[in-house]
């Protein structure tokens, strides 16, 4: 897929990953719809660099653990854009906790956050795509998904949901000629981050990663970028970790 004259919509785009991702799709020639709960200086700053890059942007304020939400807000894009061909549900966050120290109300979020908002998201953004004859979905897996993680029950769990989602909406959508794929990050220097302790980012990077350094939330956009525009690639799940959910030892 050619980026130049496509609408993008990016869930989470102000900060991080989402941000990152929406200066690389910006970059490639993508108009950005920005979709976020707050939308403040970060957000603006950001209006600024995708329109000096000579794109259109649309800021949709939005709680993605509401459906109306988010349903009003992509349509309310897709009016202003135009179109929607590219659809990144980098929105998320954290959830703490084992079995019995996670709340409900933290499992249920969890839930509603990660894998209800993509469910909803995809619901309203795939009639719009089928209207261009193409589409391409990237969901934002972890590496965490993939492995039994202490103290992080509900963040594992809906993790290790998204690459399951997006293996069945690809095969769905693949007459459509709509691909749908997933990112699984590692541990990326992003806002996410911010919580450890010296101590357990030097035993990240000597111990656990085995390229020896965080990943660049513009790693993270560059793989993005490119299951978005290749067009052979659909029901896959890109690792982008340094190698830390492979190693043995």
């Amino acid at each position: 897929m050619k980026l130049e004259g496509k609408v993008s919509l990016i869930t989470g785009g102000v900060r991080g990953i989402g941000a990152a991702t929406v200066r690389e799709l910006a970059g490639r020639g993508s108009d950005i719809v920005v979709m976020d709960r707050e939308l403040g200086a970060e957000a603006e700053a950001l209006r600024e660099q995708v329109e000096t890059l000579g794109r259109r942007i649309f800021l949709a304020g939005a709680d993605l653990s509401n459906p109306q939400a988010i349903l009003g807000s992509v349509q309310a894009a897709a009016e202003w854009l135009g179109r929607l061909d590219v659809l990144v549900h980098c929105a998320g966050g954290p959830a703490n906790g084992g079995l019995m120290e996670v709340s409900p109300e933290d499992w249920y979020r969890a839930f509603d956050i990660h894998v209800h908002a993509a469910f909803h998201l995809c619901r309203a953004a795939v009639p719009l795509m089928r209207r261009c004859k193409e589409g391409a979905i990237v969901l934002i897996a972890s590496a965490a998904g993939f492995r039994g993680c202490l103290g992080a029950i509900a963040y594992g769990v809906v993790k290790g949901a998204i690459p399951q989602f997006a293996r069945d909406l690809a095969r769905e959508l693949a007459d459509d000629n709509i691909r749908v794929n997933a990112v699984a990050p590692g541990i990326i220097r992003t806002r996410f981050q911010d919580s450890l302790t010296p101590e357990q980012v030097k035993n990240n990077i000597e111990r656990r990663i085995p390229l020896h350094r965080e990943g660049r939330p513009e790693d993270v956009a560059q793989a993005i970028a490119l299951l978005v525009t290749n067009d052979f690639i659909t029901g896959e799940t890109v690792v982008v970790d340094g190698g830390m959910s492979m190693r043995i030892v």
